[in-house]
């Protein structure tokens, strides 16, 4: 089973796309945005599952990072 929070790999100018349950939910720059995000759809411990595999996937480049290297 794979994590229902998906953090998808770089948008062409900055910022990773976010899915819930395969729906597209929106656009984050930074993990304070994630967090928001997450929280605004339900999730209110999100900081706590920013490292959590069972939560959150990090796909296509490292976690925690938003813009190009």
């Amino acid at each position: 089973m794979s994590a229902p929070i998906v953090v998808h790999g770089l948008a062409l100018t900055s910022g990773r796309a976010v899915t819930i349950n395969n729906e597209i939910v929106g656009l984050v720059y930074d993990d304070q945005g994630l967090i928001e995000l997450l929280r605004q759809a339900g999730l209110y411990d999100a900081e706590h599952c920013l490292d959590d595999p069972h939560w959150i996937e990090w796909r296509d480049g490292r976690a925690h990072r938003y813009e190009a290297a």
